[in-house]
């Protein structure tokens, strides 16, 4: 790691310190295919950047942080639909962009590419494309205090778990022109202070997150409760974060909630238990940086119909690293004619996820109280039962 930042201060040292926006020159040099994370930085850092990209940004960040995910802007949303968010499903926003980020980024490619009577024109274009069909995006965290005025530091993940890189410091001079500095030092208490994009990867777009999830089940919960209003309904109400689980180049903690359980458990007859499948509750909450310690109200249905047969139910929680795919086998209880029948199940989860808790949870624990709150490792989780 050391050795890895080493070299990035030497190659970034090696630029001017300090220089005013020029548009580049024909180079017939197109963007290093093999850090494209570092080169994506370097290319923002050399556009005209004003009022109108950052707010493309900061509409695209709000609009990921209101569907329920981190701040975000994905380049396949960027260079296809500017200032739609992740979770829009590619809807184009109300609001349109007079110069979005997408046609500076290609007039900069287009002079790259220079006077070449062959090739450069498709160049770009392939690039583009690769681009948006990649997982690269801008990660804009402390977003929503933004002054409204002030140009980013651009820098990007360096991995390795990482607190701090170098990156690129974007401002107007006294004449009103563009100043950039190379080889700033970008940590996350400048991201306080300051509005900073980090050129990182996107890793919660494949999830339901919370919200969505939210809404997707309103209907079901309220037709069920019609047909049956003596039912019981299991929720998690509330979730407070108690440290941070990635470093801050990352972004925000994805954890991945699944319950599995015997929802709604009608069994009369051995044919029937023998028939029974359980269900398996499965969304994403993502926790930003700055809500670490808040206790943040959720209402998540767990389970719509609470079983008084029911005895325990597994539950896991994950905070989503990636790696293969494997999962948990491990088994919800209920009780029928006096005996416990153990319905297994495997619950999916990634090798290199941190496992918050898992373990099984008696149903005497929520009947105790309405409304009751237990540890799960680095996190408290609130659950109420209506």
């Amino acid at each position: 790691m050391k050795r890895y930042l080493t070299l990035c201060c030497a190659a970034l040292v090696a630029l001017t310190a300090c220089r005013e926006f020029e548009t580049p020159a024909p180079e017939n040099n197109l963007p290093d295919k093999r850090a494209p994370l570092a080169e994506m930085a370097r290319i923002l850092s050399s556009l005209p950047i004003g009022e109108g990209q950052m707010n493309e940004v900061r509409d695209a960040v709000g609009a990921s942080s209101g569907n329920g995910y981190d701040e975000e802007y994905m380049m396949r949303d960027l260079l296809r639909v500017p200032g739609a968010g992740v979770g829009d499903a590619g809807k184009a926003p109300a609001r349109s962009y007079e110069k979005p980020l997408r046609e500076l980024i290609a007039e900069y490619l287009e002079a790259q590419a220079g006077s070449r009577a062959e090739g450069g024109a498709a160049d770009v274009q392939a690039w583009l494309d690769e681009t948006a069909a990649s997982d690269i995006q801008i990660y804009w965290p402390y977003s929503e205090d933004w002054d409204g005025s002030a140009l980013p530091v651009i820098t990007w993940d360096p991995g390795y778990g990482a607190e701090s890189n170098y990156g690129y410091e974007l401002e107007r001079g006294d004449d009103g022109r563009l100043i950039v500095r190379d080889s700033v030092v970008v940590t996350e208490a400048l991201a306080q202070t300051r509005p900073v994009w980090v050129i990182n990867r996107n890793d919660d777009s494949a999830f339901t997150p919370v919200d969505l999830y939210i809404k997707s089940h309103a209907s079901a919960r309220a037709a069920a409760k019609a047909s049956s209003p003596s039912m019981r309904t299991l929720y998690l109400k509330s979730f407070k974060m108690l440290r941070q689980y990635d470093s801050w180049f990352g972004g925000a903690s994805e954890f991945r909630i699944q319950c599995g359980a015997a929802n709604g458990f009608k069994a009369s007859t051995e044919a029937e238990l023998k028939n029974y499948k359980p269900t398996i509750t499965d969304f994403t909450l993502v926790v930003r940086r700055k809500q670490l310690g808040q206790e943040l109200e959720i209402g998540t249905i767990l389970m719509t119909d609470f079983s008084s047969a029911m005895e325990k139910m597994a539950f896991l929680v994950t905070e989503d690293d990636g790696g293969t795919r494997t999962s948990w086998k491990c088994s919800a209880v209920v009780k029928y004619n006096s005996r416990s029948y153990g319905f297994e199940m495997d619950i999916p989860y990634n090798e290199k996820d941190d496992i918050v808790w898992r373990g099984q949870l008696a149903s005497t624990f929520f009947q105790s109280e309405d409304t009751v709150s237990g540890r799960f490792g680095d996190v408290v989780i609130t659950f109420a039962l209506e």
